[in-house]
């Protein structure tokens, strides 16, 4: 097959992107879950959280960077 060896800087920012919302995800729902069951300490809720909005900022950052700036 005659795949290209490399992607470019684009593909390597939508593929980064996708698993940084994919973690945002998985993330969110690990929360909800100890929410719900009651398991949770606070300590390791508040650094779950805190990894979701860090993560948030991060496709935020992406996001913008493949969104080309428009002119009006």
């Amino acid at each position: 097959m005659n795949a290209p060896s490399e992607l470019n800087h684009e593909e390597v920012l939508r593929v980064k992107l996708e698993v940084l919302r994919r973690e945002h995800r998985d993330l969110d729902e690990a929360i909800a879950a100890m929410h719900d069951r009651g398991t949770g300490d606070e300590l390791a809720m508040k650094r779950l959280k805190k990894r979701k909005l860090s993560l948030k900022d991060a496709i935020s950052r992406i996001e913008d960077e493949l969104t080309p700036d428009i002119i009006a």
